[in-house]
């Protein structure tokens, strides 16, 4: 299913938090152009596992390239996305968002011994677990076992899932000392939330007349520093940022046929069908039209 975005750019998770707080997600690349997700956070951790290309996951400022077998463990509250950098189709990607409540209630003693002090570090943005390493190979099964129970659902299942996500918490705690840490500054940390708050501007108000100037004011910083923070987060300035999450939502658009191409353009923010179609065709390499009729 598609990554769906609040106005503060959290992915909204349709789990019951109240009854089994995870949910697990596969084939999500397919549905998104150019196999690229956009970048979100939500409150929940994340686990994801590259199956048959290879795969760029960025999580704040920093780009982990995950190979076939490697999964990686992103923490609560990261701005994270992901883009398919090999393969001839979409990678499966099976991921689970899940609750630390999954494992224990929040008022517990499990929880504040061993799922707090995880989440609440700065310095463990997220932990790669490879598949050439040997130390890896019991968490990589445990995550493989929790895919296939989420997508199974047999008996107990959710019990086989609590145990596997026990198991993979029992080892990052047990191994804290050891696992890379990743030192933040305040300036980093004041760079995300500066373009967490931009990026917010730019998913509610996409359809509008946007200027740089607005983008800007809405973390409260002038134009270069605006283009500062998306250069270094995005590569590219806020306005071609902006042109980007125009086509993504256009693009998603076009599987209505009862749309018009003038209909979907304006209604994404492009005054000009003609403009509009030029940009589509240099972002995917075809047209709107193209993409109608080849069911791109």
């Amino acid at each position: 299913m598609p990554i769906i975005l609040d106005h503060q750019l959290r992915e909204q998770i349709p789990h019951d938090g109240t009854v089994f707080p995870i949910s697990y997600f596969h084939d999500e690349l397919a549905t998104l152009p150019n196999w690229a997700g956009p970048l979100h956070w939500h409150h929940d951790f994340e686990i994801a596992t590259a199956v048959s290309g290879v795969l760029d996951f960025q999580v704040g400022r920093q780009h982990i390239i995950l190979e076939v077998g490697d999964s990686i463990f992103v923490n609560r509250n990261m701005l994270h996305g992901i883009k398919q950098l090999s393969g001839d189709v979409p990678d499966p990607m099976p991921n689970i968002v899940f609750s630390g409540a999954v494992i224990a209630p929040e008022t517990s003693a499990i929880y504040k011994k061993y799922i707090h002090p995880i989440a609440c570090c700065d310095t463990l943005p997220f932990i790669v677990f490879k598949h050439k390493n040997g130390w890896h190979n019991e968490v990589n099964c445990s995550v493989k076992n929790i895919y296939c129970q989420m997508y199974e659902q047999s008996q107990c299942y959710e019990m086989a899932v609590q145990r596997e996500l026990s198991g993979i918490f029992e080892y990052i705690f047990s191994n804290f000392e050891d696992l890379p840490k990743f030192e933040t500054t305040r300036i980093q940390i004041n760079a995300q939330i500066r373009i967490q708050k931009m990026l917010s501007y730019i998913y509610e108000h996409y359809a509008e007349a946007v200027t740089l100037e607005d983008i800007a004011d809405s973390a409260n910083i002038s134009r270069s520093e605006a283009g500062r923070c998306f250069n270094t987060y995005m590569g590219c300035s806020p306005i071609d940022a902006l042109i980007q999450y125009r086509l993504q939502i256009a693009h998603s658009m076009l599987n209505d046929v009862t749309l018009t191409l003038r209909e979907i353009s304006y209604s994404c923010g492009f005054n000009s069908v003609n403009y509009f179609s030029r940009q589509f065709k240099q972002t995917y390499g075809y047209t709107p039209s193209q993409t109608r009729t080849l069911g791109k």
